[in-house]
């Protein structure tokens, strides 16, 4: 089963349609008029359709179990032909394509089942995915041209004692994200932190390290009042994603806001923790880019 532990969890929404050709008018009427044997096949096959939907991961080995939170089934009668539509929702952190796909063959089957008695010439057509939203795939984000600047706060690795990892694990975060980088590693001074920002000639400037609460960690009250404004939101985001990880990340002071246009981060300095707060605001955050030229959400 694929790993996703890593992504964040947005509305996920999928509509898939399946189509039953019946070889007969009367096959029709009949089931218009509630006249099959084996019952009501609309009512029927929509209560199959609402199980196989729950199901899916029971019958799929890779299939993540996930909260169905809305599903809808519709007919649409064309000639000969019935039109299944399902459509699925969950908030979550994987799409729901699967399930209504599963679920339109389910009601599709069921619907065959009981037409055979009275039409045997009873046909499944094509059951395809129609559409789909949420994940990174609805809110793409062009980061073509951006460049950023990773600052590693640290007194024992600016002295040679250490070896900078989370400044190297920001950077390849950035890679995937098709954005150049270069790493500066300085000591947790106060002085070389705002000499750093101030003089980063780049359109993100990311600090990791001094965002705890020991003695020397200075990096976001050195940083906060050089800011033109806060990203509180995408402070929250990162707090918020590390917590559902590990109970200490409610003790880290991350940092987001914008000066001069420039996008400022401050992240934690354990490899894992800068990590997470990539995965947790990336690619979404650069969205900013957008927004600071005075473009819309949409």
């Amino acid at each position: 089963m694929v790993d996703i532990t890593h992504k964040i969890t947005t509305l996920r929404e999928a509509t898939a349609i399946a189509v039953v050709r019946t070889s007969s008018e009367e096959t029709i009427q009949a089931i218009r008029e509630n006249n099959v044997p084996k019952g009501n096949v609309f009512e029927m096959a929509k209560a199959a359709g609402l199980l196989g939907v729950k199901k899916t991961p029971e019958l799929l080995p890779d299939c993540h179990p996930l909260p169905i939170e809305y599903t809808g089934i519709d007919y649409e009668i064309n000639g000969l032909e019935i039109q299944i539509s399902v459509t699925v929702k969950t908030i979550y952190k994987t799409g729901v394509e699967v399930e209504a796909m599963h679920g339109a063959s389910i009601v599709a089957l069921t619907m065959y089942d009981m037409l055979k008695p009275i039409d045997k010439n009873v046909e499944i057509g094509t059951i395809r995915l129609q559409n789909k939203k949420g994940g990174k795939s609805s809110f793409k984000v062009n980061s073509e041209g951006l460049n950023a600047q990773i600052v590693v706060c640290s007194d024992t690795i600016s002295k040679g004692q250490g070896e900078d990892k989370a400044g190297k694990a920001i950077a390849s975060k950035l890679k995937e994200q098709g954005i150049e980088s270069e790493i500066i590693i300085i000591p947790d001074e106060a002085e070389e932190i705002r000499s750093a920002l101030k003089n980063a000639g780049t359109d993100m400037v990311i600090f990791t390290g001094g965002t705890g609460v020991g003695p020397r960690d200075v990096t976001p009250e050195t940083i906060e009042p050089l800011l033109d404004l806060k990203l509180k939101g995408v402070e929250e985001q990162m707090r918020n994603y590390g917590q559902q990880r590990m109970p200490y990340a409610m003790l880290s002071r991350s940092v987001a806001g914008i000066m001069n246009g420039k996008v400022v981060l401050a992240l934690p300095g354990s490899t894992k923790g800068a990590a997470e707060c990539m995965d947790a605001i990336f690619p979404h955050v650069l969205h900013v880019f957008k927004v600071i030229e005075g473009k819309r959400h949409d």
